[in-house]
């Protein structure tokens, strides 16, 4: 929001010596942000002064072009010249070419003198050309940096203005005012406005402001409930809605007020005309410029018809399906049917709150104008802004809340402007349909502030400061009941409130000293293992990632559900998704784990191995809850046991993908490549760190590779999968060949993991290792077998391990050969080669018993 000095001073009493630095040092006290200085005089500097031309002598040139020869006048008639620079000719009279052919003798036009500096660093001085010394500029807007119409000089008189030559032409056209630029936040779109503004520099001085609105005397209102004796019908006007967003109406009130006979081409005063330019907006006409003057000066978007181009009455409702709207940006935009649109009988003249219609816009033959100001609901307005791509300043107005109050009077006070500077009248037809919604009344604890800042505010700080930001207040017991301004949507809760304190009294008197936590808090159990094994898996060499929990119902199914239904698998769809493409919350965390695995091998990482933890989504029998507790108040076990019915399962998953080489190949050292086996390691991997026995057997699904792919079990129960993805997968993603991902149920071994972890203590007796090769049938599962050799050696085994697997010459087709390393050793003394061999036998024992092993 741009503050022109000049206009604040209106109504304020920041001082004429002020600065725009001065400004936003006051307004930084009460929570606003310092943007920027706009100063025209930093680019633009004089003399520049009017002048009159008292001669113009066209001279055809050899190029083709005609210049004209120039004599103006920068002096008052009969005065003498006070300027002494350079090139200034001392009888007030100076000669300049110019090659624009847009004025006549007589006009006043405003020339920049030989010093004069304009925009660029382009310095007047006289200078030989055409066969003259021009000694000086007639210049246009553009030249001036106060427009874009660079077509012609600018003429004053076409301004409206007859000011003698020699005036000060930059003071005439508001050219030493400047403007200092604030950060408006989400939830104060009340400071979009001189008269917030006005309201912020009081509160953060002391002074007292002028209310621009309570100056203003509205005409007497035709409504529904009944006529004023003074008031006229007004343009008839309908809200409808049935569909509302959320319940709440598009449009809560609107507001016409007629004005006839005004004059379309009358010049926009330059004092309105810097203010607006000052404030980030250009002059367009009169009727635009006081539109938009009025908006800069009370925070109420309006609209201006023309009476003549309306088909009927005006209706407010939701658009219909296939409607067009040609906005005034001249695109024809496909309205929704959430789209809220002002329309007459020939259909939409606008896209309320956001843009109007190029059809009723005001033009050159508009003699009668329909002036709209309106309340819309915030959330309808910022959803057509997003879906248009549309984004203007009454939407940036509406979107962050309006005073629900401001129409009738932003109307009026458009009315008064194009009476007095278009010369209309004023017909006193006005309708205000629809009622405004104002704030609800909040119950403030008096010891709530301190509660929540640390500050022990007075009661009379407390109520002074509510009162000051307009709020009206009742005293409830031991309570405040406080009613918010109406121009503070905001203000909906006791903390609000109190953010209000802690602002106008100060943000300094809040200290600044760190809580000191309880003792023997820290970390929970769950906390610590979560921790604990994304570290390992970082120690492991893996990368963490972090990805969007949004995927398409495509992804969903087919990495978290194991079988091909042919169905999508139940999941949660967003009401509002961020992209089409991504409507539903995972139910897996592999899709997007595999997006960051391409974008880095897109981009020369061939060799990745990354890891991703976080929540999955599972749909439960009720979704949501009707309604949301009040706040304030404990709500009970019973709500609360509702309220977390409704809430999905989230259970926590963590996935790794693997690609590309696990060691890199140096000469006479081959690399070895990364693939399925690297995957169910990172699951053991995890398992280990939370000293967990994983179960891997051979597994199915519909993404992974038939025959390379694991299930991982733990206590019996399926909680996830590892193996390499399915080639045709693989192509799809633009993923590299064998590329291998793993996926676990994190909170399921959280869950299992033993509470203490002890430390395995380590024996000082050597160990024994047997090797032993049995060929078993070739469907038999490698885990199925040395489960039995497990068992079947007893409790001198330490450990065991596959290292071999073989099938062709010397094994009997159908079958293959594994071998395993078996390592003994006991507690409490060294094994013999007797008890080794004793236990080795054992286990081949039970594998021949139960598979049909046999000893090689």
């Amino acid at each position: 929001m741009r503050i022109p000095l000049s206009w604040i001073r209106e109504y304020t009493q920041f001082p004429e010596s002020g600065t725009a630095e001065d400004l936003m040092a006051e307004l930084v006290k009460v929570g606003l942000e310092e943007e920027d200085v706009h100063r025209p005089t930093d680019e633009l500097s004089g003399p520049i002064v009017v002048g009159e031309v008292l001669e113009k002598i066209p001279e055809p040139q050899s190029n083709g072009k005609t210049i004209n020869w120039c004599q103006v006048r920068v002096v008052p008639e009969g005065a003498a010249q006070t300027l002494t620079h350079e090139g200034i000719d001392p009888s007030g009279i100076q000669g300049v070419v110019c090659g624009a052919h847009n004025f006549e003798v007589g006009d006043k036009v405003v020339v920049t003198l030989p010093g004069a500096v304009l925009p660029g660093d382009f310095r007047i001085a006289a200078r030989k050309t055409y066969g003259h010394v021009s000694a000086g500029m007639i210049a246009s807007v553009r030249e001036l940096g106060i427009g874009e119409d660079h077509d012609g000089i600018l003429v004053l008189s076409r301004l409206g203005l007859d000011p003698e030559p020699g005036t000060d032409a930059m003071e005439l056209l508001g050219l030493y005012d400047s403007a200092a630029e604030i950060n408006v936040t989400p939830d104060r779109g009340y400071a979009f406005s001189l008269r917030g503004i006005a309201r912020e520099y009081s509160h953060a001085t002391g002074t007292p402001f002028i209310d621009p609105a309570a100056q203003i005397s509205t005409a007497p209102t035709a409504t529904a409930q009944g006529r004023h004796d003074d008031a006229r019908p007004g343009h008839e006007v309908t809200l409808t809605d049935h569909t509302p967003i959320y319940g709440v109406q598009g449009c809560s009130r609107f507001v016409t007020h007629k004005v006839t006979g005004i004059d379309p081409t009358a010049p926009t005063p330059p004092w309105m005309a810097a203010r607006l330019r000052l404030a980030g907006m250009r002059s367009i006409s009169i009727a635009v410029d006081v539109s938009n003057y009025v908006m800069l000066e009370l925070g109420q978007p309006n609209h201006c018809y023309d009476d003549a181009k309306l088909d009927g009455g005006i209706e407010v409702r939701r658009a219909a399906a296939g409607e067009q709207l040609t906005t005034l940006d001249e695109k024809v935009r496909t309205l929704n049917l959430e789209d809220l649109v002002i329309a007459d009988q020939s259909g939409p003249i606008g896209i309320a709150g956001v843009m109007g219609g190029a059809r009723t816009e005001v033009d050159a033959t508009t003699s009668t104008v329909i002036v709209e100001a309106a309340h819309f609901d915030p959330i309808s307005v910022s959803r057509s802004k997003r879906r248009h791509k549309l984004p203007s300043e009454a939407s940036k107005r509406f979107e962050r809340g309006v005073d629900p109050l401001l129409p009738p009077l932003a109307a009026q006070r458009v009315v008064d402007l194009l009476v007095q500077l278009a010369g209309g009248t004023d017909s006193r037809e006005v309708t205000d349909a629809g009622a405004p919604v104002l704030p609800e009344p909040i119950l403030l604890e008096p010891t709530l502030p301190e509660k929540l800042t640390g500050v022990a505010y007075t009661q009379e700080q407390i109520s002074s400061t509510l009162e000051a930001i307009g709020a009206e207040l009742r005293q409830e017991g031991e309570h405040l009941l406080v009613t918010p301004p109406s121009w503070r949507p905001d203000l909906t809760i006791p903390a609000a409130l109190v953010e209000e304190i802690a602002r106008l009294v100060g943000y300094d008197q809040i200290p600044s000293r760190l809580p000191v936590p309880p003792a023997g808090r820290g970390l929970t159990t769950a906390q610590q293992r979560r921790r604990g094994v994304y570290a390992g898996m970082a120690a492991a060499g893996f990368t963490e990632v972090l990805s969007y929990p949004f995927y398409s119902e495509v992804a969903n199914t087919r990495f978290g559900q194991a079988e091909d239904t042919g169905k999508p698998m139940p999941m949660l769809r967003l009401a509002n998704p961020i992209a089409n493409q991504h409507p539903a919350l995972r139910t897996t965390v592999v899709p997007g784990l595999l997006e960051a695995l391409r974008r880095n091998v897109s981009r020369g990482f061939t060799d990745v191995a990354l890891f991703e933890a976080g929540s999955v989504f599972h749909p439960k029998a009720q979704l949501g809850s009707p309604s949301i507790p009040d706040l304030g108040a404990y709500p009970g076990e019973e709500v609360l046991a509702g309220l977390d019915a409704g809430i999905p399962d989230q259970p926590l998953h963590i996935a790794a993908a693997l690609s590309g080489a696990e060691t890199a190949e140096l000469p006479g050292v081959p690399g070895r490549r990364r693939d399925w086996a690297d995957a169910v390691d990172a699951a053991q991997k995890v398992a280990d760190l939370l000293r967990v026995r994983l179960e891997v057997v051979q597994g199915r699904h519909q993404a992974f590779h038939p025959g390379r792919t694991a299930e991982l079990r733990f206590k019996g129960a399926r909680i996830g999968h590892a193996g390499e993805l399915h080639p045709k997968i693989l192509e799809e993603l633009d993923l590299p060949a064998r590329t291998s991902v793993m996926e676990l149920d994190l909170s399921v071994l959280i869950e299992g993991s033993p509470e203490q972890i002890i430390a395995e203590p380590i024996s000082t007796f050597p160990p024994t290792t047997q090797d032993v090769s049995l060929i078993v049938a070739q469907e038999l599962p490698a885990a199925e077998l040395q489960a039995a050799l497990v068992e079947g050696a007893g409790e001198l085994l330490e450990s065991i391990e596959l290292f071999d697997v073989y099938a062709g010459e010397h094994i009997e087709a159908g079958h293959k050969s594994l071998a395993f390393a078996l390592r003994f050793r006991a507690e409490d003394r060294t094994l013999t080669a007797e008890e080794a061999s004793s236990a080795r036998a054992g286990a081949v024992a039970l594998a021949q018993q139960r598979h049909g092993a046999v000893q090689r």
